[in-house]
C-alpha cells in the first residue's frame, strides 16, 4: 500500500527518491555556501532530523563528495578546502524566483544597478529558452515597490560608500544628525549590514561594545577608513532586525491615550496611522454601543504626537484621557469654533 494518497507503489518510491536527491543537492549547497554546519543546523535548515542527516552525509561521502566532520565545540561538517560542485541544474520555479527577487529600485541605490542588470543579462543568456522565457514573463507580472503612499524617496548620497565599507569590512567615521542634543554627532563604526525597511535605509554597526542601528538619509558625512575589522561570529542580522525593530516600537510609545471613536474611525485608522497604534486600537476596542462607539486605547508617543494624529479622526473621536491630551482638544475645538461659527440657516433661494 502506497504512503502516498492516490499515488501508486512505483511512483511513491520516485517520488521519495526525487525529494532525496533534491535534499542531498541542497545540503551540498548549504556547506558549500556556509562552509561549516553542525548536524542540527543543516537539520534544521533542510527541516528533517539529525538522524537523517547524518544519513545524507553518509551518502555524499559514498558518491565521493570530499565531506568530512570537524570534533569538539566548534565542529561541524564542511567540504574539502578548495572544493566546488558543479551543479548547473535549475527548475522552472527556482528561475521565476530568481528574477522576482531582482530590486532594480534599492539596487541602484547601493550603486549596483548596472551589475544587476549585467547579471540578469548573464542569467538570461544562460538559462535554457523555457526557462529565460518564465523568468521574464515574473518580471512583467510581478513588481517589488518598497516605499510607503504619498512619501518623497529619501536622499541618500552616502548610501552606495557605506554599503561597500560593509561588504569589505572597513571602519567608518561619520557625521550623524539625531533627534536629540547634540543633534550632531561623530561615530567611528564598524558597518555590519544596511537594510530597507518600508522605503527607508538603516545601518546596522558596532560602536564600542554595542549594536546600533542609524539612518543612512540622517548621515551628514562619511569617510571610509582604510583600518579593516573583524565581523562578529555570531551575528545574525535577521535576528538582530527582528529584535531591534520590536523593542524600537515598543520604546517609541512611552504612553496611551483612552479614546472612545465610531467604529468608521477604527477602521480608518488602519489606512492613516502608523501600524503599531492602529493595531493596538483594534486589538483593546470593546463592543459598539447603541449609537456605533466604541472604548478603546491608542498608544502614543507624546502628548504632541497623539493630538497631532488623532486629529485625523475629527469629530469621530473624543479624548478621555490623559486629561492634558484631552486639554489640548478642547483647545483646539474652541480654536476653530472660533474661526467656523455655526452656520446659519438661510431661506431657500
Amino acid at each position: 500500500m502506497s504512503l502516498l494518497p492516490g499515488v501508486g507503489a512505483g511512483r511513491a518510491r520516485r517520488y521519495r527518491r526525487r525529494v532525496r536527491a533534491s535534499r542531498l543537492v541542497s545540503l551540498l549547497l548549504l556547506l558549500q555556501t556556509r562552509r561549516r554546519m553542525t548536524a542540527q543546523e543543516l537539520a534544521d535548515a533542510l527541516e528533517v532530523s539529525v538522524r537523517t542527516v547524518y544519513r545524507d552525509v553518509e551518502s555524499l561521502g559514498a558518491a565521493g563528495v570530499p565531506v568530512y566532520a570537524d570534533r569538539g565545540p566548534a565542529g561541524g561538517y564542511r567540504l574539502l578546502e578548495g572544493y566546488r560542485t558543479r551543479l548547473t541544474g535549475m527548475t522552472a520555479s527556482e528561475a521565476e524566483a530568481l528574477f522576482l527577487a531582482g530590486m532594480p529600485g534599492p539596487a541602484a541605490e547601493l550603486g549596483l544597478g548596472p551589475v544587476l542588470a549585467a547579471a540578469e543579462l548573464k542569467l538570461l543568456a544562460a538559462l535554457p529558452d523555457e526557462l529565460a522565457d518564465r523568468g521574464g514573463r515574473m518580471r512583467q507580472r510581478f513588481h517589488l515597490d518598497a516605499p510607503g503612499w504619498f512619501r518623497d524617496p529619501e536622499p541618500t548620497p552616502h548610501l552606495a560608500a557605506l554599503a561597500r565599507a560593509v561588504w569589505e569590512d572597513r571602519m567608518v567615521e561619520l557625521r550623524y544628525r539625531r533627534w536629540k542634543t547634540p543633534r550632531e554627532v561623530t561615530r567611528l563604526l564598524a558597518p555590519l549590514a544596511v537594510v530597507l525597511k518600508a522605503g527607508r535605509w538603516y545601518l546596522v554597526a558596532r560602536s564600542g561594545d554595542q549594536l546600533r542601528t542609524y539612518r543612512v538619509a540622517e548621515v551628514l558625512d562619511l569617510v571610509v577608513r582604510d583600518e579593516r575589522f573583524d565581523r562578529p561570529g555570531d551575528f545574525d542580522l535577521a535576528a538582530y532586525w527582528r529584535e531591534w525593530t520590536d523593542r524600537y516600537e515598543r520604546g517609541v510609545y512611552r504612553d496611551e491615550a483612552r479614546v472612545r471613536m465610531t467604529v468608521a474611525a477604527l477602521e480608518f485608522m488602519t489606512y492613516v496611522f502608523p501600524p503599531a497604534m492602529s493595531r493596538a486600537a483594534r486589538a483593546a476596542a470593546g463592543e459598539p454601543d447603541e449609537h456605533g462607539w466604541v472604548h478603546t486605547r491608542v498608544p502614543i508617543e507624546s502628548v504632541k504626537q497623539g493630538h497631532v494624529e488623532l486629529l485625523k479622526l475629527g469629530a469621530e473621536v473624543e479624548v478621555l484621557a490623559p486629561a492634558e491630551l484631552r486639554d489640548r482638544f478642547t483647545a483646539t475645538a474652541h480654536a476653530l469654533a472660533g474661526l467656523y461659527p455655526a452656520p446659519v440657516d438661510r431661506p431657500p433661494a
